[in-house]
């Protein structure tokens, strides 16, 4: 088992958070996001040699981590699909690899449920996002994408902007696992992608994750939705953090994701 941590963005919507540190690293309940999601993994007894962190913008803040650390030196001008690859000697052929977002904190049994899936590739996906999402916002449909799946919860369509609730049966949240006979393909389906197109309205650099889990699906690939209700936080704003901050004070916070 192989877990990638995309950690190189500057998270410009955290300011002033991120000032002076990457979005990984600002504290939610006392902890730095990386902390807590660490110890989730830990939690589900992943040795830190098998865990990588991919790092850009004020990198020397995740030097603290005894990890495997590599650099995507273009993470200003690139989005998570270019700093996932800027690890691909770490990614090892026939072993299972997650990947996971660095700005968001989960329970542990929300990473098991993407450990125990035996299918070629899977998605973590809340089907309670909604409840989650006006926690957030006044109109969740301003920001969460399409996520439609089959009755046997293979994902057909996922990335999108949604024009009604029932496009989006779920929200991805960022977490993957790729079982380990299908790490060779997933790399080469990579190279051989057309640099010279647009995928989803952006350059083949900042290419979103969605989009090439899409594009996987459309060449082939069974990728499975594992459900969940909640037990997890993305931290994307200040609003975000300064809400999820004070819920964590006054003990409400629990109902949506146990730190």
């Amino acid at each position: 088992m192989k877990v990638i941590i995309l950690a190189a963005g500057e998270g410009k919507r955290l300011r002033p958070y991120t000032n002076e540190i990457p979005k990984c690293m600002v504290k939610l309940a006392g902890y730095s996001l990386l902390s807590h999601q660490l110890s989730s993994i830990e939690k589900c007894n992943i040795s830190l040699d098998d865990i990588a962190l991919v790092g850009g913008y004020k990198m020397e803040a995740l030097e603290k981590f005894n990890l495997k650390k590599f650099k995507n030196v273009k993470y200003s001008s690139t989005n998570m699909v270019t700093t996932l690859f800027c690890a691909r000697e770490f990614m090892t052929h026939d072993e299972d690899l997650v990947i996971s977002y660095g700005d968001i904190v989960y329970e542990e049994k929300v990473l098991k449920a993407v450990l125990d899936c035996d299918d070629e590739m899977c998605v973590i996906a809340d089907k309670e996002w909604e409840r989650f999402w006006r926690l957030r916002m006044s109109n969740p449909l301003d920001d969460a994408e399409t996520f439609i799946m089959d009755d046997e919860l293979f994902i057909r369509e996922l990335g999108k902007k949604p024009t009604a609730f029932s496009q989006v049966q779920a929200q991805y949240i960022g977490l993957i696992k790729i079982r380990g006979d299908m790490v060779s393909e997933f790399i080469d389906i990579y190279d051989q992608m057309d640099q010279h197109i647009d995928y989803d309205g952006q350059n083949f650099d900042n290419m979103y994750m969605t989009s090439f889990i899409q594009y996987l699906i459309d060449a082939g690939w069974q990728v499975k939705a594992r459900l969940v209700k909640n037990s997890w936080l993305e931290v994307d704003t200040v609003g975000d953090l300064k809400c999820y901050n004070q819920m964590a004070k006054d003990g409400s916070l629990d109902s949506y994701c146990r730190l």
